[in-house]
């Protein structure tokens, strides 16, 4: 079964060509030439924050009206290659969180905020943790073993 990544939202029109807002954006997704469920990138505009595309077979503001609202999604052989120490969202999901061997709980999800991406933990006793992913926070991160390491001294979460 192939697998999706999720590029973001179809918002509203930009222009009368075609082109929309993305809502929710994940810039890396959203390249020139990228193929997409609803069709290929063929404009790439704006900021990382704020991007603008336009769609193969998207040309008016009617098109975008069509599809606004739509997830913009990325078969996962489409998308860009990582660097060593990135990752995709759906890989750090549901991994185990510990500090040593201490149990601290389980990743919800991967959220990207302005200045860092953070994992949104679920602790044992439901609370929610987040942890920043930079190197003082998170030791280490083992996708086999599906368990990252984190210091919760450093987070101030003891």
């Amino acid at each position: 079964m192939e697998r999706f990544l999720e590029a973001g939202r179809v918002g509203r029109a930009h222009g009368r060509d075609g082109s929309f807002h993305v809502i929710g954006p994940r810039p890396r997704l959203l390249a020139l030439g990228t193929p997409t469920d609803l069709g290929e990138i063929v404009r790439r505009a704006g900021t990382d924050e704020k991007p603008v595309v336009r769609l193969h077979g998207c040309d008016s503001r009617d098109a975008v009206e069509r599809l606004h609202g739509s997830v913009l999604r990325v078969a996962l052989a489409d998308a860009p290659a990582l660097e060593d120490g990135e990752y995709w969202a759906h890989q750090l999901e549901g991994c185990a969180v510990t500090d040593g061997e201490r149990a601290v709980g389980r990743v919800r999800a991967l959220r990207e905020l302005p200045s860092v991406e953070v994992l949104d933990v679920v602790r044992e006793g439901g609370e929610e943790l987040l942890v920043p992913m930079v190197g003082d926070a998170v030791r280490s991160i083992d996708l086999a073993a599906g368990r990252i390491d984190v210091d919760l001294g450093f987070l101030g979460a003891d």
